[in-house]
Order: C-alpha cells, then structure tokens, then sequence
C-alpha cells in the first residue's frame, strides 16, 4: 500500500471512531428540532491567527454523516489564517451538516494547532541551518494526521514509528552492557536502517563516533556549550539532533550552535488548538 493510500485508509479510520464515540445511537437535539428535509448553507470561520491542517479530515467527517454535504475550502492545508478568514463554505442536509459539525471542527482546530506551533518553531529558526522535528509524543491513534499536521506547518517528521529507524536510548545501552555493543546489535540486525544513538554527555558523544555505525547523534538535554563542543567534535561525520529543553525562547540560540535537527515533543502533545467555529448562514426546507 502506498504511503497516499496509508494516509486515506488511516483519515477514514480516525474519522470513524470519532464520529461514532460522538453520535453514538444518534444525535438527539438534531433529530428532535431539525426538519428531515431542512437544507443549510454554512461558513467555517477563523478566530485565531495561524497554519491551516485538516481540511481533508473535515471532508471526511461531513462525507462519512451525509455525502450531499458539499465543502468547499477556500484555503489549502499548510496556508496562513487570520482571524475573520472564511476557511470553507458548506451546503446541503442541515441535520448531515450539524451532526459532523463538532467531530470536524475538533480535528480541525487540534491540527491547525500543531501547524501553527510548528509554523512557529520554523520561524524561530529561520535564517540557520536547523530543521525543526517533531516526536512520537503523539495523540495514541492519530500519529499519521499529527505528523502531517507537522508537516503543513513547515517542519519535518521524525520515526513515524518503532519500525522505520534505529534509536538506541539509555534503557537500550543498559540492557545490552555498552553503547558500542548496542550500536553493533543494531548493524547486525537493521542494517538497512539509519542508526541514532542518544548522548548525555560528550565522552557518549566520542564513543557513539568511534563506532563507525551512527548515522545520527541526539545531544539529551546538554549546555548550549556542550552542543558547540559537540558540533566541533563531530565536524560533520554524523547528524546531530538536540532533545530537550526546547521551547520558542531556547529554540533559536540551540539552533546557532550549528546543529542539523532539533526535536520538539510540544508540537504535538502540548499544541493550542486553533479557535474556529461553524456557523449556519441560511436554512429551507426541502
């Protein structure tokens, strides 16, 4: 399956779940004072400044209630939006629009969140070398549209999984008796995949090199000095990815110190969501 056709099968699943947790044996308030045959026209509107992420989502939502809903984004994923910007128009069932509205408007505003904070992380570093990256700290189930999200707002995603790169931390060095001999498990079994391997200090730093087998270095929580020093130590054998005390006022100093990537776990679990309504503009009936 193609990574296109992951991400489809993955929105339509996310959807699923979520619309039934929320209407359960049907949404009672609707089906009570909204007419059967009643047709709606209706904006959804920005309140907040930030990155647009989650339209396909929304799509979904209104699909997967009622396909006579029609929505029409009026801005593209990974956009810049102001308050008072219509982001896309509806028309069709009143009951189809009104049942969708809160599952949709819920992806939309938790995704355009994380683009935004991304956005904002991007920004910080502009004009350096750095590459902002997210994490695994992600929602359990919706990873695949977090890490797009990250994406729409200009950042890079990191392992999408246990599954796709190499990342020896400090419980694996324990478990396997040193870092060398966790790096050269990790050739004998993968290979093929890029291998990481997090650093405390400078001497892990040494070690981790002399290996011969890491693609990647993470600096955990080190001194912006301990990242030049670490930066002048590595000259540019390996990529060096900084974890750890980051956030918008630190962000930009860490990046200056010549590192390739820095990972920010707060794009993630810790992104505002975005202030965006749905809001009826005309009603018929059928």
């Amino acid at each position: 399956m193609s990574n296109s056709h992951f991400y489809e099968d993955t929105v339509k699943d996310s959807v699923r779940r979520a619309l039934a947790e929320d209407i359960g044996i049907g949404d009672v308030t609707t089906l009570a004072t909204v007419p059967a045959g009643a047709q709606a026209e209706a904006i959804i509107l920005c309140k907040d400044e930030g990155v647009l992420a989650g339209a396909e989502v929304v799509k979904e939502a209104f699909r997967q209630v009622d396909e006579r809903v029609e929505v029409t984004f009026l801005f593209n994923n990974g956009e810049r939006i102001n308050p008072g910007d219509e982001l896309a128009k509806l028309s069709g069932p009143a009951r189809g629009i009104l049942v969708a509205e809160r599952t949709a408007l819920n992806f939309l505003q938790h995704l355009s969140g994380i683009a935004t904070l991304t956005f904002r992380f991007v920004t910080a570093v502009h004009g350096t070398n750095a590459k902002i990256l997210d994490t695994r700290k992600t929602t359990p189930g919706l990873r695949a549209l977090e890490k797009a999200a990250v994406r729409y707002g200009w950042g890079y995603n990191h392992r999408m999984g246990l599954y796709d790169m190499v990342l020896i931390k400090d419980n694996h060095i324990a478990a396997c008796g040193s870092l060398a001999a966790a790096v050269k498990a990790a050739q004998n079994s993968h290979g093929d995949l890029k291998i990481e391997v997090e650093c405390a200090t400078l001497d892990q730093v040494k070690e981790a090199l002399d290996t011969g087998g890491v693609d990647r270095i993470m600096l955990d929580n080190m001194s912006l000095d301990a990242m030049r020093e670490a930066v002048k130590l590595v000259k540019g054998k390996v990529e060096l990815e900084v974890s750890g005390g980051v956030n918008l006022e630190t962000v930009r100093d860490i990046a200056l110190t010549g590192v390739t990537y820095i990972s920010v776990g707060a794009l993630t679990h810790s992104a505002k969501t975005l202030d965006i309504s749905l809001e009826i503009t005309g009603i018929s009936s059928a």
